[in-house]
């Protein structure tokens, strides 16, 4: 291991909650392999068992919804009902036991849930590209409820904390949104409004939950409407409030340029990396898939990062790193036979076919 890796293994302390062992966190990863109705499955638990064991300072699951109409895939974990307790504590149990710190990612797909189903798809406001209905004022209310509710869920099943999916065009995103977000009340106009039933969560969280429960957040600063100007005030705002322990910024990749023309010449991520943070901690993800592209990222002024494909490639990305600096990820497309050995299910499986060139045919 080389000074440089050496980095990526020196304990982590957020300022809550237990320290990750190193700098490795486990990108939630969708995978459509739990049950119909939100139950954790043999094959979801065995997947984030391994990566637990395979070195991950932090393991996160998958998008769990918040509200039955949240669904956003097939075979989604839910943490929605009580019903799900058992399987979430049976996980969460798992993954500490491992030394690993376990954290939930609450969700909710708002108009990107599938019409197969969901048959009342929701969003801030009526979106005939969809067919998504407007929120009333008091299912805003309700949805910012339900993720609070989520994340005392989540800490009864014994997790350690939970992440706020404000990311990827689902319904917080939907919110900040001003292309999407037409409400004329408090949830809309000004980006200060936009942003409100985020900050309501995180506040919700904090007061529902005990002193030494970790919060992040994952945000996305490009596409599904949002501006790249705009995402980075919210996340300075959060950052200076400290009341969340990591900011996760999901990039696509870790070296593009943002695409907003003013803002180009540097790389997206130096936009939030020379954002003040406090103690909150402040990881990347996207096409981290060697140990030189782990240390680059930390060397650029992130705390963290999120392996997420490269977690899917090989369960022990942080224990390869640890043994070889020049550790890369295999190369694409790989067998069905790999996959299965690194502990994904068949539904992981067909879904990762699904990608353009990640899986080899036959």
């Amino acid at each position: 291991m080389t000074l440089s890796t050496a980095k990526l293994f020196e304990p982590l302390a957020m300022p809550r909650g237990p320290v990750m062992k190193n700098r490795f966190m486990l990108a939630p990863l969708t995978n459509e392999q739990s049950h119909a109705d939100g139950v954790m499955s043999d094959d979801e638990y065995r997947c984030l068992v391994m990566r637990a064991e395979g070195g991950f300072g932090l393991t996160m699951t998958c998008a769990a919804h918040v509200q039955a109409r949240g669904q956003g895939f097939p075979g989604q974990m839910g943490v929605f009902g009580d019903e799900h307790l058992a399987g979430l504590t049976r996980l969460a149990s798992a993954i500490k036991a491992h030394g690993s710190v376990a954290s939930l990612q609450l969700h909710h797909a708002g108009n990107r849930s599938p019409k197969d189903l969901v048959s009342d798809v929701v969003c801030p406001s009526d979106d005939p590209d969809t067919g998504a209905r407007a929120l009333t004022l008091t299912e805003v209310e309700e949805l910012r409820d339900d993720f609070i509710a989520g994340a005392v869920r989540a800490e009864k099943a014994g997790f350690d904390g939970v992440e706020v999916h404000g990311a990827h065009g689902y319904i917080i995103l939907q919110f900040l949104s001003p292309e999407i977000n037409k409400r004329e009340d408090r949830y809309g106009g000004s980006l200060e409004n936009r942003a409100r039933l985020m900050f309501e969560i995180i506040d919700g969280i904090r007061a529902a939950c005990r002193p030494d429960f970790q919060i992040g957040l994952r945000l996305s600063p490009e596409r599904f409407g949002v501006k790249l100007a705009e995402i980075r005030e919210v996340a300075g705002k959060v950052l200076a409030e400290g009341k969340i322990d990591f900011l996760d910024m999901s990039l696509w990749d870790y070296k593009k340029e943002p695409v907003e023309e003013e803002f180009q010449g540097r790389s997206l991520m130096s936009y939030f990396t020379e954002l003040p943070r406090g103690k909150v901690l402040l990881g990347a993800a996207g096409k981290i898939m060697s140990a030189a592209d782990a240390v680059t990222v930390i060397e650029a002024g992130c705390d963290y990062v999120m392996i997420g494909r490269g977690a899917i490639l090989r369960h022990d990305f942080p224990e390869r790193v640890r043994a070889d600096a020049d550790y890369v990820s295999p190369a694409l497309p790989v067998t069905v036979a790999h996959l299965k050995q690194e502990g994904l299910g068949d539904a992981f499986v067909k879904y990762m076919q699904g990608w353009k060139g990640f899986v080899s045919e036959g």
